[in-house]
């Protein structure tokens, strides 16, 4: 599955990672790769507690990659 992230950098310097195709799908870190990990091992969990319904709306796709 490729999916498009949004990376931004809070004011408080840590980083803060968002998936506009997964509502609701957020990761935070200390670092742009702590976060960017962080929403790799999140979304797995995020696509298992989704019913069934909303999964159906995603496009059917192999692989994870996350891009910032």
């Amino acid at each position: 599955m490729k999916l498009k992230v949004q990376v931004v950098k809070e004011e408080d310097g840590r980083f803060s990672v968002f998936v506009p195709g997964l509502p609701g799908c957020m990761a935070q870190g200390n670092t742009e790769e702590e976060a960017l990990q962080s929403m790799k091992d999140l979304i797995p969990e995020y696509l298992e507690c989704m019913t069934e319904s909303a999964a159906k709306a995603l496009p059917h796709v192999r692989e994870i990659l996350v891009v910032a």
